[in-house]
This record gives C-alpha cells, sequence and structure tokens, in this order.
C-alpha cells in the first residue's frame, strides 16, 4: 500500500456536484493499492498514520499524534499513487491492484483506521471521479509505503 498523508486544516471530497464528505483539521489520505497487499499491511499503516507526531504541541514542535489532537481523516483512493513513469511519457498502472483486489482492502483500511482512531473516518467513492479540496497545513506531506517500513 502507499500512501500519501498530508496535514490538513481542513478537506472534502466533491461527486458530480455533491459534497461526499468533508473533514476539519486532520490528515487527507490519499490510498493506493496493489494486489500484494494484505491485512498486515492495512495494520501497519493505519497504526503509523495514528501515532505520526506531526501536529504541534504547547513549543510549536511536531510532537503531537492526530489522536492527541482529536483530528479527522479522510481517505480519498488513489490508484495512480503506483503510476510508472519510466518509458515514455504516458504513466503506466500496471502495479495498480485489481478492482476484485483492491476494493475490499480499501473497505477493510477504512474500518480498521476508524477503529484506531477512535471514530469514523470519511471517505471518498472508490472508482469514482472526484474533486478534492484541501488546505495543507504546514505544509506537511508524507509519502508512506508499506513495502519500505525500514
Amino acid at each position: 500500500m502507499r500512501a500519501v498523508l498530508q496535514r490538513v486544516t481542513h478537506a472534502s471530497v466533491t461527486i458530480n456536484d455533491d459534497r461526499k464528505s468533508s473533514i476539519g483539521q486532520g490528515y487527507l489520505v490519499l490510498l493506493g493499492c496493489e494486489n500484494a497487499d494484505t491485512e498486515e499491511d492495512i495494520e501497519w499503516l493505519s497504526k503509523k498514520i495514528c501515532n505520526l507526531r506531526v501536529f504541534d504541541d504547547e513549543n510549536g514542535v511536531m510532537n503531537k499524534s492526530i489522536l492527541d489532537v482529536g483530528g479527522e481523516i479522510l481517505v480519498v483512493s488513489q490508484f495512480t499513487l503506483w503510476a510508472s513513469y519510466k518509458k515514455g511519457n504516458r504513466p503506466s498502472y500496471l502495479r495498480a491492484g485489481s478492482h476484485e483486489v483492491t476494493v475490499p482492502l480499501y473497505e477493510r483500511f477504512l474500518e480498521v483506521l476508524s477503529e484506531q482512531l477512535g471514530k469514523p473516518v470519511a471517505s471518498g467513492e472508490f472508482g469514482a471521479y472526484m474533486k478534492v479540496e484541501l488546505l495543507n497545513d504546514g505544509p506537511v506531506t508524507i509519502c508512506m509505503d508499506t513495502k519500505n517500513k525500514e
């Protein structure tokens, strides 16, 4: 699994001119799955996201987690995180997981992340054309890959 995590003051997802989800302070997480992803990847990534200390403490030091600040999370599926751009100028998405594999992975990730966060996680709609709006706070943007844990 690959994720791009952005610390935001607010974020939202709109589908066909209808706002599906919105959050205040927290994370916008763009999530890309591949066929090789497992429950172990889901557990590791959700735990890492909830415990990552990138929110400011009283001294202005990034020392608090999203759990500490009571933040919210919006997760948007993003197969383009698996783009290969090495040959030519048109990206290849062969490593992006198949619909049959990644939809259950995405839904399970939302469940586990919600359990870790202790409240519901907002989401986009898998496979839909979405407009994502956000105000990146910092800016703080972190790329994660469950295959590069060390």
